[in-house]
């Protein structure tokens, strides 16, 4: 889970983008599909909770907006995803790749892969099927979503680091790949009162945005990357200043 692009680096004029948001049904990335559809862009989003894909679906203003149930850790899942989307004559202008705690020697095996086949073999399994769509139209901005712990080491969470400093790896490697008029960036989005900050912080979470007001700013901010920002690390800035307007 970008854009105004100019004659030669931006999408075309059109106000309305079509944006693919995975890991659509909580936090982060249903904040910021319900922001960004508020602003007359359609949303392709999945998620593996359909309990909350079809509440999601509810709170939508509109019908042209696609919510698929989808597994980013199975390449076989975003594969029929990717089918999804072309049978409904749709190619995503942005995508924002949305997607644990305690010492690494405790982590358990299973907890670690979980951590590492999300954050990292999902982003590639969207990469593999949507660039190649986006290829044609020669434009799109991909939003590969990183964190602080992606640029820095934190202890208790080293699984969760090294998936995102993976993140931070991979998108700029593929920024050298993409042809012309395609961009990636890692985007790290702050600080935000989300289930899993609370599970860490606890109530130290309180005093910093909910995903809701979060993105608020920043679905602006991404509406304004462009194809001169490819293989970036950028950053929601100081989230908290929008606490007390």
């Amino acid at each position: 889970m970008a854009s105004t692009l100019s004659e030669s680096s931006r999408i075309p004029t059109n106000p309305s983008r079509v944006v693919l948001i995975t890991g659509v049904s909580k936090g982060l990335g249903r904040a910021l599909a319900l922001e960004l559809a508020n602003r007359g862009h359609t949303i392709i989003g999945c998620s593996r909770d359909q309990p909350k894909l079809d509440s999601l679906r509810q709170q939508l203003s509109s019908n042209n907006h696609l919510l698929f149930n989808a597994n980013v850790r199975s390449n076989d899942s975003v594969e029929e995803l990717a089918r999804g989307v072309v049978q409904n004559k749709l190619v995503p202008d942005i995508i924002g790749v949305a997607n644990r705690i305690g010492n690494a020697w405790e982590v358990e095996v299973e907890e670690f892969d979980n951590v590492i086949d999300t954050n990292v073999k999902g982003i590639a399994n969207v990469l593999r099927h949507f660039i190649p769509l986006m290829i044609p139209n020669k434009h799109g901005i991909i939003i590969n979503m990183s964190s602080i712990a992606g640029r820095t080491g934190i202890a208790h969470i080293a699984p969760y680091c090294a998936s995102k400093w993976a993140v931070e790896g991979l998108s700029k490697s593929v920024a050298k790949e993409l042809p012309e008029g395609i961009a990636v960036v890692a985007l790290d989005p702050g600080t935000i009162n989300t289930d899993m900050l609370v599970s860490a912080a606890g109530s130290a979470a309180l005093k910093y945005l909910p995903p809701e007001r979060w993105a608020i700013k920043a679905a602006t901010m991404i509406l304004d990357i462009t194809t001169s920002d490819n293989g970036a690390s950028l950053t929601v800035k100081d989230p908290t200043e929008l606490a007390n307007p």
